[in-house]
């Protein structure tokens, strides 16, 4: 059966971007954990249709619904700039249960220094391979640019976070709490800029409404970049400060000693939920 021409453009998101809910609504949607759980060849499927339909040709018996979801998938596993398969721990997709089992465990497991150094140094892990994988297509970075990048992070990280923990000693035990947040902070205002430094250095592509390249711009590399800083923080920050203060206060309980065994999952649960 012969394909169908379509003038249907994909590339439109399905809700107004010109609003706040209808930035929640594609968001919430191309960062859906589901899509984890989707096959190989569904994904390469929905990528083919989606470059079928770029091209203004459809299968026969499409609708919008289908057109809508292999949208979806292929926003949430193919870099938008390169149209790459992304490795499945650097999508966002992979970030609220990725993200919420490594801060759980941060914030469980701050007591002691090996365990301090053994999660920041995961979490460091996570956060480069998640860094790299959403480059700036634009702006290529070689392997030494990403080492020294990854052990600058981590070595700010851990020397912050076991500074702070030996620091903290004689603290309220509230203080130690907050430990990981001081030492994630820190480690991403180093982390993010050294990875992406090429975008710093050269600068990044500006386009017109009409995806016409202008030009590169500097100053444009360091406002995006600094909101990647940011928003990373503001990010950890409800789970990483409220979790440490709604503990102190559980860990109290006669109910909650009984079972500390479970207070790592309770925390990741709590985290995931923020």
């Amino acid at each position: 059966m012969a394909a169908s021409v379509t003038t249907f453009n994909i590339d439109i998101p399905r809700w107004d971007q010109n609003t706040f809910m209808g930035r929640v609504k594609h968001f919430f949607n191309v960062t859906d954990p589901r899509t984890l759980l989707v096959s190989e060849h569904e994904l390469d499927s929905a990528k083919a249709l989606v470059e079928t339909c770029r091209a203004g040709i459809v299968p026969p018996g499409t609708n919008q619904e289908q057109l809508f979801y292999a949208k979806k998938l292929y926003d949430s596993a193919f870099h938008p700039d390169s149209g790459e398969k992304m490795n499945l721990i650097g999508r966002m997709s992979f970030q609220v249960p990725g993200g919420m089992a490594i801060t759980g465990c941060m914030l469980q497991f701050y007591r002691t220094v090996p365990a301090v150094v053994f999660w920041q140094w995961v979490n460091q892990s996570f956060n480069a391979i998640v860094n790299y994988t959403n480059r700036n297509a634009a702006s290529p970075i070689s392997l030494k640019q990403i080492g020294v990048a990854y052990f600058t992070a981590t070595s700010t990280a851990l020397a912050t976070a076991v500074g702070l923990n030996l620091y903290t000693k004689r603290a309220p035990s509230l203080v130690a709490r907050w430990v990981p947040f001081a030492a994630v902070a820190a480690a991403n205002c180093v982390n993010i800029p050294l990875m992406r430094q090429q975008e710093l250095i050269n600068g990044i592509t500006v386009t017109d409404e009409n995806d016409n390249p202008l030009g590169k711009s500097k100053r444009a590399a360091i406002k995006g970049i600094t909101q990647v800083v940011v928003s990373r923080v503001a990010m950890a920050a409800p789970g990483m400060i409220l979790l440490p203060i709604i503990m102190e206060r559980l860990e109290k309980y006669p109910f909650m000693k009984k079972i500390q065994v479970l207070h790592a999952p309770l925390q990741t649960i709590l985290v995931g939920g923020l």
